[in-house]
């Protein structure tokens, strides 16, 4: 038996890279940036922001495109204010590669950006009633780069809560909605409960901050020097200047960390666990080229039967149930989102490019009503 499985592995360590090297250079590979495609001569044009190829920010432009149509099932609205997001970069990038099997290999199949938005509904379809013209409202949708998005109405998209700005709202949906879910579906968060945000300063961190302590929970964040104040004052119990102190080295064991950077390998994440604690990974640094943080998540699979503590990794599901939730915790005060700068929607690729660079306070936002018309 043992001489069998021997020679399984033998092939599979054989077949591994003979079906892995082929598929990496196809899925690496980068056609050319391509024109933009002409209006059709009856179209309304409205401007957004398109790729044609994958590349860096400086790919991104700025164009006439078609203003799309409200469906029988769909609202058409004007976008006031939209949010990056790292998915927005993956995108942008077509990295880790094996995204490409979804999002266009070469170049990508959707030349629109952008999933958070905020604005006002202008028309619906014959079959909405859940909504009507003028509502102001918050979402999900990809394209969010421009003046105008069709949403269907049964989807990811709800109310905007009346105390809260366009730009506030527009910060909510990935971020929010990621940090929710982490907490309350993969980490089972308890009341009284010891949780620890690794990244508390970004923009799933400074929600899951504030979500932990509307659950109950003593919360510690992590965070550089400069933003330990901030962290603070939007409700940490405890924060960590990760500059000085490694909290994988203390004595001080949680229930439930919630990983946003990546910064620390498994073993050292256990180590600050408690023996039945739980680790949540929403993000961090890529560290595979062809499969990015799925690394990670093979490797947590493959541990957690040896160890008492439970890895995962998870990935946000975007739906009107949770954004309603987000949107009642934003009305009672509970949530207020971090925003830390703004630009114009011309200005997305520089937007892009400061989240990028890692050091973003919460939210980065684009106002697209500023420059929808430059």
């Amino acid at each position: 038996m043992g001489r069998r499985v021997r020679k399984v592995l033998r092939v599979i360590l054989i077949l591994v890279p003979v079906v892995l090297v082929p598929l990496a250079l196809v899925l690496s590979h980068d056609s050319p940036c391509g024109a933009a495609p002409a209006l059709r001569a009856d179209a309304t044009p409205m401007k957004g922001i398109a790729y044609h190829c994958y590349g860096s920010p400086d790919v991104l432009k700025l164009e006439d495109i078609e203003k799309p149509v409200a469906g029988d099932d769909q609202v058409l609205v004007k976008v006031r204010a939209a949010a990056v997001n790292p998915l927005d970069f993956h995108y942008l990038h077509g990295t880790p590669y094996l995204m490409r099997l979804d999002s266009g290999i070469g170049t990508p199949k959707n030349t629109r950006l952008g999933v958070d938005f905020s604005g006002t509904i202008e028309a619906v379809g014959k079959n909405v009633t859940k909504f009507k013209p003028g509502d102001d409202v918050f979402g999900g949708r990809t394209g969010a780069f421009g003046e105008y998005v069709t949403v269907r109405a049964d989807r990811a998209l709800v109310l905007k809560p009346a105390n809260m700005t366009f730009e506030q709202a527009a910060a909510v949906p990935v971020a929010a909605i990621t940090a929710l879910q982490a907490l309350r579906d993969k980490g089972h968060i308890q009341a009284g409960q010891k949780v620890l945000i690794n990244g508390a300063s970004g923009g799933v961190g400074t929600f899951a901050v504030q979500i932990a302590k509307s659950f109950g929970a003593e919360v510690t964040g992590v965070c550089s020097t400069k933003n330990v104040d901030m962290v603070r004052k939007i409700g940490a119990d405890h924060v960590i200047d990760y500059t000085k102190e490694d909290f994988t080295q203390s004595e001080q064991h949680y229930d439930l960390i919630v990983d946003t950077v990546g910064t620390h390998s498994l073993l050292d994440y256990r180590h600050a666990l408690t023996a039945q604690g739980k680790l949540v990974m929403v993000g961090g640094q890529v560290d595979n080229w062809l499969i990015g943080i799925l690394g990670s998540a093979i490797y947590a699979k493959i541990l957690s039967p040896f160890v008492s503590q439970t890895f995962g990794m998870m990935l946000a599901e975007l739906n009107p149930e949770d954004l309603t939730i987000l949107g009642d915790l934003m009305q009672t005060g509970k949530v207020t989102p971090v925003i830390d700068r703004t630009y114009k929607l011309s200005e997305v690729p520089e937007a892009l490019r400061y989240l990028e660079q890692g050091h973003a306070r919460g939210k980065v936002i684009i106002s697209v009503a500023d420059d929808s018309k430059s």
